[in-house]
């Protein structure tokens, strides 16, 4: 786009371009895999090839990434098949056997299996650090770190990390750094115009909003370390499917103001919740007594629909009993989408630099479009259910 134009405005018009499809507004679906050359000089030096093969790119997959390089701020971009995707491969073009590894301990749960399942066994050292270390970070640095990973808020407790303080630590030892930028779905933070190498999303959440696409990206801040990280998606056959990629340019257009109207649900529910007896403690990070609300304010423009509270109870048949009397809640993995969902966080016990001691039961919940004030019936229904069970 020529003209930097507010939020809103960018959301309706990125990745698209009217004039490459005789004026229909939005891209269409293209399923590729073999390209044709016009000539064998053409194949062999590829000049005026603007695509060689469905899985390295294609009109559809171009405006995507588009899309998301200009919305992140970015050079360029590259997108995969899932959300993980781009981690993993992120990871893969910047570490080698023998490099050290600092790993965010809050971190998305898949992406500490992938350090511990597949980067430790091809000899890259993994270790951990507290999310809240700010620039405490320097006193981990080796001399064969190599890169730095972080996510903020983070997963399940929604720290949130001190990335300028990160990041000048990391320049100043040339140390690459890669950001989940997930939470923000792109919107609400701008890893790279705080000095971040590379932003990785899933556009499964947000992005696409409609709990029906798997799919990522990453966005590099500069050309040299952009082509390291097309060189592994390219390896690694990360290639994202064409119906996904035109879903989520689809989703791209309402994400902000979906996003706006989870928010302001969740903000509601939070401060409910806070309320309540049953609740030991409540993790959002718009709740003004919110550890990280101080960097929150400072470095993000907004909020979204995903907070987590601690119930006081232990008792296992009491928990079931709350969370399955749940209407609108129901039990899902992901965030997101249009609708309310509920997961139990039981992967907390992974923390290693600060053990997770709480008692009680952790419950994620993902605030979709529901009227709010049903959503607050359906909870407090349930917590009648959980106090006369």
């Amino acid at each position: 786009m020529t003209k930097n134009y507010r939020e809103k405005t960018k959301l309706v018009h990125l990745g698209r371009d009217p004039e490459d499809y005789y004026g229909i507004m939005n891209p269409p679906i293209v399923r590729a895999s073999t390209i044709q050359y016009k000539d064998l000089e053409t194949f062999e030096t590829k000049k005026g090839q603007k695509f060689t093969y469905g899985n390295v790119g294609h009109p559809l997959s171009r405006h995507f990434e588009d899309a998301m390089a200009e919305l992140e701020g970015g050079y360029r971009c590259v997108s995969s098949s899932t959300g993980l995707a781009p981690i993993t491969a992120s990871l893969m073009a910047f570490l080698k056997a023998g490099d050290h590894l600092l790993m965010c301990d809050s971190i998305y749960p898949p992406t500490r299996f992938a350090c511990e399942r597949l980067l430790k066994r091809f000899g890259v050292e993994v270790e951990y650090y507290d999310p809240l270390i700010g620039a405490g970070i320097k006193d981990l640095i080796k001399d064969n770190t190599a890169v730095i990973y972080l996510e903020s808020p983070g997963s399940a407790t929604f720290e949130v990390q001190d990335v300028p303080a990160i990041v000048r630590e990391a320049k100043a030892k040339d140390i690459i750094t890669i950001m989940d930028n997930t939470w923000a779905g792109g919107l609400l933070y701008r890893p790279i115009e705080h000095g971040v190498n590379i932003s990785v999303c899933a556009a499964t959440k947000y992005i696409g909003g409609h709990a029906d696409v798997n799919l990522g990206y990453a966005v590099a801040d500069n050309e040299v370390n952009y082509k390291k990280l097309k060189r592994a998606h390219v390896d690694m056959g990360m290639c994202p499917g064409s119906e996904e990629l035109f879903l989520a340019l689809r989703g791209l257009r309402t994400m902000k103001m979906r996003m706006e109207q989870s928010a302001e649900s969740a903000l509601k529910i939070a401060q409910w919740l806070q309320g309540r007896d049953e609740v030991q403690k409540v993790y959002y990070v718009a709740l003004p007594d919110h550890p990280g609300q101080a960097l929150w304010k400072r470095d993000f423009s907004g909020a979204n629909g995903v907070l987590s509270f601690l119930l006081k109870e232990t008792d296992k048949e009491k928990i079931r009993g709350f969370i399955e009397a749940l209407e609108l809640f129901p039990i899902g993995s992901s965030w997101g989408g249009y609708m309310s969902l509920l997961q139990p966080q039981t992967e907390m016990g992974y923390r290693k630099t600060v053990p997770w001691k709480e008692e009680g039961m952790l419950l994620r919940l993902q605030v979709g479009l529901e009227d709010v004030d049903d959503l607050l019936e359906d909870l407090d229904q349930a917590f009648q259910v959980f106090n006369n069970g």
